[in-house]
């Protein structure tokens, strides 16, 4: 029965690691766009962290994590004789590869942590049954990344513990300080030379992370003479921005609970209840001090972000029980199973989700005979600029802006002069209903043409709700009953009556 439940699950993960649904930006943007733009030469954008002065955010680890598929396909699509990989085939592999890591270190890791046969596998199956599990972890984060490092650092730490020989200690040291420093101190005392490996160990990855980093971001100087001179490091300029709260005021400020109040009971919905109120027995003593550590760390920032929770997810689902009685037990469940079903569809499958597919769209457009040079983004997640392969299409990202300073965006790209083969792109929610509006009063006045020439239906915009001025039924009749991303392609009229062609495409019935 155990056996028949993990394979159903594992099938779960599967299923929603290939689903194109796009969670936070960061996903794309600090990952697979920076190392896809250097490794296939797509167009991509690098964000703030990257192009800053002084850069925050380190390149060593996306190498061996994004870099080193996309060498392997890369080589494999050069044997083969054909032309360059296609982005979307990256973007899978980086699913699929992110979801076996998940499946191999995340339950292996608990599996290890977790030294009661019988606690075992409760702890293997809340972690396989998470929608965190399913969604955010077979995603593209450095969280999810951060999550396998965490997991795999506190087993080294146990086999030492459990004077067993681990050779992933060589591996995996620099994590060491997420540990509750009362357990290192064990550690070392009954293993002294372990301090000796962390420090040489974690001396070397240092120097090689600043080798990396410093290539990657200064290349008009010789490496040598940059890395002597004015060598980049990632993590202090990391740590000096950070400890500004002006600086992070531009992300978003929150009060110091925000991690406990909102970030934990979104992520762990009813299992939280079970941390809380359940005595803790007979659980493994390390995962719940690391996670419990850590969370109060990332408490004292100011800005947080549930993601930011991701490596203390599955230590917490390791280190709780079920209730003793079969009742409580039994809607505890009915809970947990409605909770993740809920979540996983959300986040596994509508929350953005039409992103991804239209860029890739849009990416082929030149062999389907759409001709677009520019094309707007407006109330989306901002698209990832390399799946657009080497498209001369010219991406712009209104993201939210008022709805009247678009209009004037794309009036201005189509110019004052009428030319019939001249047209741009928008990209906006279909429930947005303001662009309704533009498309019959442009119709009425013959001013400009509308064409819907893609549509995707598995897409929530759920920054678009406005309960406070449209109220909860009226805001989720809009944002979930006309769910959806559309992509227009907009023209001037040119002396032609356009009304009952505009007005045609005006589908209600979808």
């Amino acid at each position: 029965m155990w056996t028949r439940t993990y394979l159903v699950l594992l099938v779960v993960r599967l299923y929603l690691a290939l689903q194109p649904s796009y969670i936070h930006p960061d996903e794309n943007f600090q990952g697979p766009e920076v190392i896809a733009g250097k490794t296939f030469a797509f167009p991509h954008h690098l964000t703030w962290e990257f192009t800053t002065e002084n850069p925050v955010r380190s390149v060593f680890p996306l190498w061996p994590v994004y870099g080193l598929p996309m060498v392997v396909l890369h080589w494999i699509w050069s044997e083969l004789g054909t032309n360059e990989v296609p982005p979307q085939v990256v973007y899978y592999t980086l699913r699929i590869l992110m979801f076996i890591l998940s499946f191999v270190l995340e339950d292996w890791a608990v599996h290890e942590l977790v030294q009661s046969p019988g606690h075992r596998r409760l702890a293997v199956t809340l972690v396989a049954s998470s929608y965190v599990t399913w969604t955010y972890q077979t995603h593209t984060f450095s969280n999810s990344v951060e999550t396998l490092v965490v997991a795999w650092s506190l087993v080294m730490v146990q086999r030492i513990l459990d004077n067993k020989p681990s050779s992933i200690a060589t591996f995996l040291p620099q994590v060491q300080s997420l540990v509750p420093p009362g357990t290192r101190n064990h550690t070392y005392q009954y293993r002294p030379f372990s301090l000796l490996v962390l420090s040489i160990a974690t001396l070397l990855t240092i120097s090689l992370a600043i080798v990396v980093d410093t290539s990657f971001y200064q290349t008009d100087s010789p490496l040598l003479n940059t890395l002597l001179t004015n060598p980049t490091f990632t993590p202090l300029n990391s740590l000096l921005y950070n400890t500004q709260t002006s600086n992070l005021a531009t992300h978003g400020l929150h009060p110091h609970y925000h991690h406990l109040v909102a970030s934990l009971p979104l992520l762990l919905g009813p299992a939280l209840y079970l941390f809380i109120t359940a005595p803790i027995r007979n659980v493994p003593r390390l995962p719940v001090l690391s996670a419990m550590s850590g969370i109060l760390l990332l408490s004292c920032i100011p800005h947080q972000e549930p993601r930011f929770l991701l490596p203390a997810i599955p230590l917490l689902l390791s280190s709780i029980h079920l209730p003793r009685s079969k009742s409580l037990t039994k809607y505890w469940l009915a809970a947990w199973i409605g909770f993740n079903i809920l979540f996983g569809v959300l986040m596994g499958v509508y929350h953005q989700g039409g992103v991804v597919p239209a860029q890739t769209w849009l990416g082929q457009q030149t062999k389907l005979g759409v001709s677009m040079g520019e094309v707007f983004w407006w109330r989306t997640y901002s698209p990832p600029i390399w799946l657009l392969d080497h498209n001369p299409i010219r991406t712009t990202d209104l993201m939210g802006i008022p709805f009247a300073t678009l209009q004037t965006q794309v009036e201005t790209a189509l110019g004052s002069e009428c030319n019939p083969n001249e047209s741009v792109g928008l990209v906006a929610p279909y429930s947005s209903m303001e662009i309704d509006h533009w498309i019959v009063t442009s119709a009425e006045n013959q001013a400009f043409a509308f064409e819907e020439i893609w549509r995707y239906g598995q897409h929530l915009n759920l920054d678009d709700l406005d309960i406070g001025e449209e109220g909860i039924w009226r805001t989720l009749g809009r944002v979930v009953g006309r769910r959806g991303l559309v992509v227009w392609k907009v023209r001037r009229v040119c002396g032609v009556r356009m009304g009952e062609e505009v007005r045609g495409i005006m589908r209600e019935d979808w």
